[in-house]
């Protein structure tokens, strides 16, 4: 596949959801730093929290890469990141919850690497969202199978 080419439906459509996310969440946990500490301390001060959000991360993350197993293009490799990420962020909170809210208490606390973080993730969310959205280009000469997001030659 050439970057010339659109990305697949299923590329796009988890780009339509993640993208917004990403930046949305980034911008506001940057504007919003000197609360994260405070916010990380009262989620990590009852277990139940991390409980009860872990599974909902853990199959969020699932759910991409169960439906997402394409790593053909910028867009899909990260989309099919995310996903990994994801799972791997609810597993953390289910089964290291201590070890996870240190390693984010760190970054929080850190300063320049929290702000960094945070702009990578609002720039790759605003990647993510153009190719989502960004209209196609229609090509009469082939048809895209929508389930498996293969070219059916005409």
């Amino acid at each position: 596949m050439s970057f010339a080419e659109p990305p697949q439906p299923t590329t796009r459509m988890f780009a339509r959801v993640l993208g917004p996310f990403f930046a949305v969440v980034s911008v506001v946990a940057a504007a919003r730093t000197t609360e994260m500490s405070s916010l990380l301390s009262d989620f990590a001060a009852n277990t139940s929290w991390s409980w009860s959000a872990g599974p909902f991360v853990l199959v969020g993350g699932l759910i991409i890469i169960a439906l997402h197993s394409n790593w053909h293009g910028p867009a899909a490799v990260v989309v099919s990141i995310s996903g990994w990420l994801i799972a791997l962020r609810g597993l953390l909170l289910v089964a290291f919850p201590t070890a996870f809210m240190s390693m984010a208490r760190w970054v929080i606390e850190s300063g320049d690497i929290w702000r960094a973080t945070c702009i990578v993730f609002a720039a790759i969310g605003l990647y993510l969202t153009y190719v989502g959205w960004m209209p196609t280009t229609h090509r009469p000469a082939a048809m895209v199978d929508v389930v498996s997001g293969s070219e059916i030659p005409s």
